[in-house]
This record gives C-alpha cells, structure tokens and sequence, in this order.
C-alpha cells in the first residue's frame, strides 16, 4: 500500500497524483494544514500549501475553461467535495439530476423560493463573472440541517449539486461560483451521460484507484473482475487490488524509511475496517466526535512507521506564533516522531 500509494515515490506535480488516484478529497478545516494539503504533501515532490487549488483554478486569475485541467464536485454517492479530472464530468451528470428530482434542504430539489431566485443569479453572473453567495441581495434566511442559511446561499449550493454552477475561483477559502461553460472545456461539457453500468464501473474503479487495496461490496467486484487480482491476507479479509499493482508485492522493502504523519483521510487508513484488520489500528477522525469521547484529539494525525501505523501526533498550528504545538502524542515504545513532526513543521512555514 505504501509504494502503490506513492508513499515511497513521490510523483512531481499535482497533475501526476490525480491521474493516480482519480480524486483528491478537499476540506476546509484547517489546524495544521488542510486536509488535502496534508494528503498531497507526502505524495508530491516539492509540495506547497495550497498548490491542489492553485492547480485547479489558478494562482493570481482564474484558468479560462479551456486551460482548466480539474474541477471541484462531490462523489456521486455522497456529499464528499473532492477534486476530479474532467474525464469525471460525465459520470456525475445522472448523480446531478437525480438530485434535482428528490426533497433535501442541502442539495435535493429547489424550492418554490429558490426557483423565483434563479433568474437573478443567473443574471448577476452573465453580468459579473465569479460570484460568491453574498453577491445577490436578499435578506431571507431558510432552514438547512445544520442550522440557517440565506436563500441565495442555499440556492447556489443547490445549483452547484445540480451542475448548473461550478466553482470557478475561491478567495480566502470562499468559493466564488460561476456557469460551467466558463469553468470547464466545451468538449467536457458536451459529453453525453454514460449507461448506468459504465459509471459504476467507473465509480468502482475510481474506489481502487484512490485506495490501492480495497474491501469490496458483493456489489461492486462485477464491475472490475477483469482489472483486479484477489489478495488474501493472513488472519485478514480478502482485498482486491489492481492488477497493474499486484508487482508491487514483490518489490524487496526498503529499510529506514522516515516516519511520516498521515492526514485523518488519507487513502492509506480511509477504510477504517481495512485499517482495522491488518493493523489492528482502530482510527476516527475526531473532529465531529464531542469533546468528552475523543480518544486521541481534534485533528490527530496518524503515524506510519515503516510498515506499521505505530500511534498518533494531534498538532495544532500557531500562525501568529509562527510555531507548531503538540496538543497530545501517543506512539509506540521504539518509534521516534521528531522527524515527521519538523517535517510538518517546516511544510507549514513555522518552527
């Protein structure tokens, strides 16, 4: 999993990961570096904070639709944001309307209000460009699962679930929405919906390409028995991997590998049952998790050693201090973490 992950190698851009892995997941938490900072960061030689959006939407102007090379969207099943290719882009089309189709304050169907919107924030667009959702005056407020939202906020969001805006640009974070042909190539818009069973191949192979090594569902091995190989681990559940990977088992170890500090989400340790089995490494990220039952702390990041995932750093940046500081560490006897945690330290700039 290591060498298949590009844990051993990493590729030279961002460009290079994402063809390897389909996606890179996004969030906007940030307290030692963003989740999907701290994904690429072990993964891409000479890795920066921020470089994932950079090379999404530009650094000082947003890309023009023809030059764009990814685009922001969630997982079809799912309300995962994430980074895709614009190979993607047809097999969310059948996702994107069949939540124009069902109730959901997040992302399902809009509402009366929200339809007599659309106009306006269609107009507001043609006229300026990239628009986040303070842009459209109106003061309503709705009612969302989390708690409220004005009116152009939901709707916007809506809009985006549905495809019918992109996120062309962010500032500071904020996502600044704009009409999908100014965000995406002609030729990617103008594919047409594949057949139900070409996209779930193409979500299960997606599933293999992001993890490696994968516990399947009786429902998905049918869709990619001709790309995978059967690996049964001792006293484990039978994985499957790629069959382009299946040399990788044969690849003699390197020793002395340095410790490295996952992202809660990394692909390595995403399948919590997976990561259960062969490492007997019982792992939830805490955030969500209320204070009184964390185990390990708010944004713990996992510690790979070698071949083995050997405890847990729970940092904590201090940008106004310019310094790193180690809420919590618990890691097995034998093990040294100093490395990995000035090597975190000097990716996000502080001592």
């Amino acid at each position: 999993m290591r060498r298949a992950l590009l844990l051993d190698t990493p590729v030279p851009d961002v460009g290079a990961a994402l063809a390897h892995h389909g996606y890179v997941q996004i969030d906007p938490i940030n307290v030692c570096g963003r989740m999907h900072d701290l994904i690429l960061r072990n993964r891409v030689a000479g890795y920066r904070e921020g470089d994932l959006l950079r090379y999404v939407h530009g650094a000082e102007r947003p890309l023009p639709a023809a030059e764009r090379r990814a685009f922001e969207h969630h997982l079809p099943s799912t309300g995962i944001l994430v980074v895709f290719t614009p190979d993607a882009w047809p097999h969310l089309l059948a996702a994107m309307q069949a939540r124009t189709r069902r109730p959901g304050a997040w992302s399902g169907r809009l509402t009366p209000r929200e339809k007599a919107l659309v106009p306006r924030i269609f107009a507001a667009l043609a006229q300026s460009g990239p628009l986040g959702t303070d842009a459209v005056a109106n003061p309503r407020r709705t009612r969302r699962f989390w708690g409220s939202a004005t009116l152009v906020q939901s709707t916007m969001q809506k809009l985006f679930f549905h495809g019918r805006l992109l996120i062309a640009q962010r500032a500071n974070g904020r996502r600044l929405y704009d009409l999908p042909e100014r965000v995406l190539p002609a030729g990617v818009l103008a594919a047409k919906t594949p057949a139900p069973a070409d996209t779930a191949r193409w979500e299960t192979l997606l599933k293999l390409r992001q993890r490696r090594l994968v516990l399947f569902k009786k429902t998905e091995l049918p869709h990619v028995a001709d790309l995978v190989q059967a690996v049964q681990v001792t006293d484990g559940p039978l994985l499957h991997c790629l069959r382009e990977d299946a040399p990788l088992f044969d690849v003699i170890p390197v020793d002395g590998t340095p410790p490295l500090l996952l992202a809660p989400l990394d692909p390595l340790l995403y399948d919590r049952r997976v990561t259960a089995r062969l490492w007997n490494y019982n792992y939830t990220w805490e955030v969500y998790t209320p204070p009184a039952r964390r185990v390990r702390g708010y944004y713990a990041l996992p510690v790979l050693s070698g071949c083995e995932l050997v405890g847990h750093v729970d940092p904590k940046a201090d940008r106004k201090a310019k310094k790193l500081a180690i809420v919590s560490r618990s890691v097995r006897r034998g093990h040294r973490t100093s490395i990995a945690v000035r090597s975190l330290a000097h990716f996000l700039g502080l001592r």
